[in-house]
């Protein structure tokens, strides 16, 4: 296989962004910089274009197994890197639940087998998510698990988060919280506020995902352990990560794209691809998470891509399911929503991440010497968001213009995507 050269394009290094090009040899970069070597490479044209390591989402639904009429594995790695990922963390709330070492195991091995991204197994903390009882967690840190979470359902029991926390922290694990208090949430159907109102739904209010935090925030506290707030969603919750951090916590966020760009107006329409857990909110609650993800508050971007099928969502508001996808929209969707930068981008939607879930191979600034898993951003790139790579068609951006997206992928040496074009 010839080399590659990544000319003219501008370059994500530890040192920011410098205009260079990149030579990839096998699965390493053998250099970077201005004018180099071309000889016996195929060049590739970056102009215009920003070169930084490969996307990792850290929050995804693939579906597989169990549920494999919304998405399965194969699916889901194409719309992965038709976004310009190189790696995801896959949800564990399939069916059967992600519990056991032998099932991570088997979505590892689903995602090597199609060979677009790395498919990173979370595991459940608790036993088929039930709530009841630990998962077998010493089995699935044995398979590769590194990132633990009842998605879809937060951990209710206080005592068994502790145990959970204790347990992970002192092996180096992070405990992922879907905060929603189902007391407060319970047959709210979008935000609680005076569209709500107007549109006479059942709300959920802030405090819904609030109260969860403070609490896991004093669990954290006391155990030590680290923790991750997934979706963040309201401005109360930015202010209670923020004020942990300043204390010195271990505690990590994530901003979902579509809580960055759209607020509860949206719903206006009742269209149900606008319904998702934790529910659109209110502007200042929008804009307060925009500003986390700028200052860093909030380290990083994960889609919580959740694909449902066609028949699901073609019913009323009220009785369609929660979630939507967006890993093919979320480049184009950030950089509408807030002004980060190429460097920052590529640290919140790749190097923060890959920390999070413990990828050595993924999330590192271009250098010489580094993986060649790399993302080609083009960020003048117009498009509409009309077909998708994924099984279900569930996006709120669905039919909409947008501005920015991936280019190329280079996935361990190997286009993954060129040109915009998928290659297997």
């Amino acid at each position: 296989m010839p080399d590659i050269v990544l000319a003219g394009g501008l370059v994500a290094t530890a040192a920011g962004m410098v205009p260079a090009d990149v030579r990839v040899s096998g699965t390493g970069v053998a250099a970077v910089g201005p004018d180099i070597d071309r000889e016996r490479a195929e060049v590739v044209d970056c102009s215009g274009c920003w070169v930084g390591p490969g996307l990792v989402d850290p929050h995804v639904h693939l579906r597989e197994p169990g549920q494999e009429w919304k998405e399965d594995i194969e699916s889901g790695s194409r719309a992965a890197a038709a976004g310009g990922f190189t790696a995801v963390v896959a949800m564990p709330n399939t069916d059967p639940a992600i519990d056991a070492g032998h099932l991570a195991r088997f979505v590892a091995e689903r995602g090597r087998q199609v060979g677009l991204v790395e498919v990173v197994p979370a595991g459940c903390v608790t036993a088929g998510r039930s709530g009841q009882r630990l998962a077998h967690l010493d089995d699935l840190w044995a398979a590769g698990v590194r990132v633990f979470s009842d998605d879809g359902d937060g951990v209710a029991d206080a005592g068994l988060l502790r145990r959970a926390m204790e347990y992970l922290g002192d092996l180096g694990g992070v405990v992922a919280q879907h905060a929603e208090d189902r007391g407060l949430a319970g047959g709210g159907q979008m935000h609680e506020g005076e569209i709500s109102a107007l549109l006479g739904l059942a709300g959920i209010p802030t405090a819904a995902e609030e109260v969860v935090v403070a609490r896991d925030l004093a669990i954290a506290r006391l155990t030590g352990g680290r923790y991750h707030v997934q979706h963040v969603s309201t401005a109360g919750t930015v202010a209670l990560i923020r004020a942990a951090k300043a204390e010195g916590l271990a505690v990590t966020a994530e901003a979902a794209p579509h809580h960055l760009a759209f607020d509860h107006t949206a719903v206006r329409r009742t269209d149900p691809a606008f319904k998702m857990y934790p529910p659109l909110r209110a502007p200042e609650d929008v804009e307060a998470v925009r500003a986390a993800l700028a200052d860093g508050t909030i380290e990083m971007v994960g889609t919580d891509h959740a694909p449902h099928a066609a028949h699901e969502k073609d019913v009323p508001f009220e009785d369609a399911p929660r979630g939507v996808i967006g890993l093919e929209t979320a480049v184009a969707a950030v950089l509408a929503a807030v002004d980060l930068g190429p460097h920052a981008l590529f640290d919140r939607m790749a190097v923060a991440p890959a920390r999070l879930a413990g990828l050595a191979d993924h999330g590192r600034w271009v250098a010489n010497g580094g993986p060649a898993t790399l993302t080609v951003v083009d960020p003048a790139a117009e498009w509409t968001a009309e077909r998708f790579h994924s099984r279900s068609a569930n996006s709120p951006w669905r039919g909409q213009r947008l501005r920015g997206r991936a280019r190329h992928v280079v996935l361990r040496g190997r286009f993954t995507l060129r040109d915009g074009v998928l290659q297997w």
